[in-house]
């Protein structure tokens, strides 16, 4: 039998997806769980979106432009000068998901062997793109302790080499929660502009911020417009992950000439995400409001919960729907695992995603889980309290 590529074989797990299988017999013998593992929202769609889905009057659903339609772009410029990102719609292009903006991002940017400083834990998915690409991530790895701070500078400095292209940063962040300082984003946009490196800037969650810090924008920073490639997408500010519309963002031409041959390659970005996504834009800013303070609920519910019980800690997460929790356990890989496989608390367990997962080196997080509150709070609650009990029951059977 042949073998499969190399490229394959080191192609990361999903940390968030690979214990699927044990939910799903779990769900067989009647458990009852709580998702805690993926950061898909439960609240709804907006209407103005889900309308546009069921009254397409169409006759043919054709291709659109390789790089979205026209009418998405010009809207989207608009939606980002409520942030003071200054664009035009030439600087968009529409991609199927974040997802895929990530990943014609490296494949235009990075050469096979290039290199990328990603501060850590960061996004599992990242490093499957890297791998796709044929790059390396050189991490950065941040603490639990410091609240998941952006590491000193003389830290990424001492990774930067004639092999190294770029920084990745998700701002803010999945899984961590954290929000960089205006001044972690000068430090990162003085790095960038001394080394003349890309900045890939991740954003997708800037609807969800809980400071009175403000969020700064990879496109706020001045002297490095044509370094910046800002990753967006509609998945998680309109609950719409599904419909796969994202957007790969510069004010590089060459850059956005070679991101385009990929896009032409896979020929256009979804139809029917694009018409969904463009009249979701005109979803009221009630809309946007609701759903943010219900968000802070679940937030301060998830957090003040998680730190009473007892060998529990978590930061708080200063943006996102996610936080990264430290655990009493001795494997978080284990724990997790153990409790589909062998746990339940009154027919109820957790599904949680390993922070081993989040980290170039699997060595650590292994403490360490993520958690998305994309549960309604009664839910997040109970959960809790399984999560307790799981923990309890845990610890003592290794005793």
């Amino acid at each position: 039998m042949p073998n499969i590529s190399q490229r394959a074989a080191i192609m990361p797990a999903s940390p968030i997806r690979k214990l699927v299988p044990l939910a799903e017999a779990a769900k067989a013998r009647g458990t009852k769980i709580y998702h805690l593992n993926i950061g898909q929202p439960d609240l709804p769609t907006p209407q103005e979106g889900l309308d546009a889905l069921k009254h397409i009057d169409r006759q043919i659903l054709e291709y659109s432009p390789s790089d979205g339609y026209r009418s998405l772009r010009e809207k989207l410029v608009g939606y980002y000068e409520q942030y003071q990102i200054r664009l035009t719609a030439d600087d968009i292009i529409v991609t199927t998901g974040g997802s895929e903006a990530v990943l014609f991002a490296f494949m235009s940017c990075l050469n096979p062997g290039d290199e990328i400083i990603v501060p850590e834990p960061a996004y599992a998915n990242y490093m499957a793109f890297a791998v796709s690409a044929g790059a390396v991530i050189r991490p950065v790895v941040s603490s639990i302790e410091q609240g998941f701070a952006l590491p000193d500078v003389e830290q990424f400095e001492a990774l930067i080499n004639e092999r190294t292209r770029g920084i990745l940063i998700c701002n803010p962040n999945n899984p961590t929660g954290y929000l960089y300082t205006r001044k972690e984003m000068n430090r990162i946009r003085d790095l960038v502009r001394k080394y003349d490196l890309f900045l890939f800037s991740d954003e997708v969650y800037r609807e969800f911020i809980y400071t009175g810090s403000p969020y700064i924008s990879a496109c706020h920073l001045e002297g490095i417009e044509q370094n910046v490639v800002l990753i967006d997408s509609v998945s998680k500010r309109y609950s719409e992950c599904g419909i796969r519309i994202g957007a790969l963002i510069t004010k590089n031409r060459t850059l956005r000439d070679a991101v385009m041959k990929f896009c032409q390659a896979r020929l256009s970005p979804p139809l029917i995400g694009q018409i969904v996504a463009e009249a979701s834009m005109d979803a009221p800013r009630t809309y946007a409001m609701e759903v943010y303070e219900e968000y802070i609920e679940r937030r301060k519910c998830l957090i003040d919960g998680l730190n009473r019980i007892p060998g529990v800690y978590s930061p708080i997460p200063m943006g996102a729907f996610y936080t990264v929790a430290r655990l009493p356990v001795d494997d978080s890989d284990r724990f997790c695992a153990w409790c589909l496989e062998e746990f339940s608390y009154e027919g109820e367990t957790v599904m949680l995603a390993p922070a081993s997962g989040f980290y170039s080196d699997p060595s650590f997080g292994r403490n360490e889980v993520r958690i998305a509150y994309v549960l309604r709070k009664e839910d997040l609650e109970r959960a809790l309290v399984v999560l307790a009990k799981a923990l309890e029951a845990y610890n003592a059977r290794r005793d």
